[in-house]
């Protein structure tokens, strides 16, 4: 059996986030991180969009309110001393009529609150940084970026792995969890980890790593595909840099937007419309387990019941790409379905309550021997050095 201090579970950013804080705080530290695949942010991070969000969304005070300032910050200065590419090339935020100002005043409050960078800005000025836009009125945010956050996961691992007590233990699913008072055995296929900690950053599983570890959690993760296109290479000068709508203040998506990647292409997307896997990136992608679990899970019949509506316009949208590009046309009219063509699907996972509400902000639970990251959607890429340093701070004094 071999022997670690503190067992990561999970090699996305978050996980790899986390274990690097850890390093930085307690170089004494062992630290292993555990993931069933062969190379790290092969999920939910591999299949990320890349935008540095400038939180500007969330309840003031929330965990992702401020996770997400500090975080941006820290990505951005890490980014810089390890020379990763990234870009502040600042976003709009698009009422396309009168109708939806009043949400667009009530999101411009909230970044302001949280000491975001942004500004109501009218269709002139729209039109100045984003010409081929439709809109009456606009929140113009600055300070949000871009970047690759793979090539971020990549860099972390590297660090870490620079303390030759540390190990990265890939292509090794964990099988069993086996917790006493102060300390844990991590079973994986290949061999078994003894630690003192275990930290689950499983991400589309973290409820089942936590339920293996005798932690059950009261929510469950339910998976939502994210559809994308992407525009043809001559037609990328129709989106400059980030193009979001007015979110529906009762959905948790942020509807479908433009997003210009680090390398140049533009992403146009996503929809939300439930996975049929934990890990379906494509329609035909179908986990038996999985739907099932989605299916009857009290919680997301509930959620289906409550957003029947909306969840059937997803649901065309995904079916019928003339019915995409109407969506995309709201934000950008001369968009038509030739110029479009398919791209990766990300998959979200996202913790739904049995009520049928879905857990809004992060969600992180812990006793003696284990921490688990229960939510960690969007923006936990960009927060994910804030939320590695809470979970640092918070884990201090058992090793003080």
């Amino acid at each position: 059996m071999k022997q670690t201090d503190i067992a990561v579970v999970g090699a996305g950013v978050v996980g790899l986030a986390t274990a690097y804080q850890i390093t930085q705080a307690h170089p004494q530290l062992s630290v292993t991180v555990i993931d069933k695949e062969p190379e790290v942010a092969r999920h939910q991070t591999g299949h990320n969009s890349g935008v540095l969000h400038s939180g500007i969304y969330y309840r003031p005070g929330s965990l992702k309110a401020t996770n997400c300032r500090a975080g941006k910050l820290a990505m951005v200065q890490f980014c810089q001393e390890q020379e990763i590419d990234f870009e502040l090339c600042g976003k709009v935020i698009v009422a396309v009529d009168e109708s939806e100002v009043p949400t667009l005043q009530n999101i411009l409050e909230r970044g302001q609150a949280n000491q975001v960078s942004c500004e109501l800005i009218d269709s002139d000025r729209l039109k100045e940084l984003e010409p081929h836009v439709n809109g009456v009125k606009a929140i113009h945010v600055p300070e949000a970026g871009i970047v690759n956050y793979k090539k971020v996961c990549q860099k972390l691992a590297e660090l870490v792995q620079q303390n030759p007590a540390n190990h990265l233990s890939l292509g090794n699913p964990v099988k069993k969890i086996t917790r006493h008072k102060d300390r844990a055995v991590v079973t994986t296929l290949k061999e078994e980890w003894e630690s003192r900690l275990i930290i689950n950053c499983g991400g589309l599983h973290c409820d089942r790593i936590s339920k293996l570890g005798k932690l059950p959690p009261n929510t469950k993760i339910v998976p939502f595909r994210g559809e994308y296109f992407e525009l043809r290479d001559d037609r990328r000068h129709l989106c400059r840099n980030l193009i979001y709508p007015v979110p529906d203040p009762k959905f948790p998506f942020l509807g479908v937007h433009f997003t210009r990647m680090i390398d140049g292409s533009v992403e146009c997307g996503p929809n939300a419309v439930l996975a049929f896997a934990r890990e379906g990136y494509r329609k035909q992608d179908i986990n038996l387990r999985d739907l099932a679990e989605s299916l009857t899970y009290p919680g997301f019949i509930r959620l289906a019941l409550k957003h029947f509506k909306m969840g059937m316009g997803e649901l065309h949208r995904s079916f019928s790409k003339q019915a995409f590009v109407k969506a995309l046309q709201r934000l950008l009219p001369e968009i038509q379905a030739d110029d479009l063509k398919a791209a990766p699907a990300g998959v979200r996972a996202q913790a739904v309550q049995s009520n049928g509400s879905l857990v809004d902000d992060f969600l992180i639970e812990e006793d003696e021997t284990m921490i688990s990251v229960l939510n960690a959607p969007s923006p936990a890429a960009t927060a994910s050095l804030n939320i590695g340093k809470v979970i640092t701070d918070r884990i201090s004094h058992r090793f003080s």
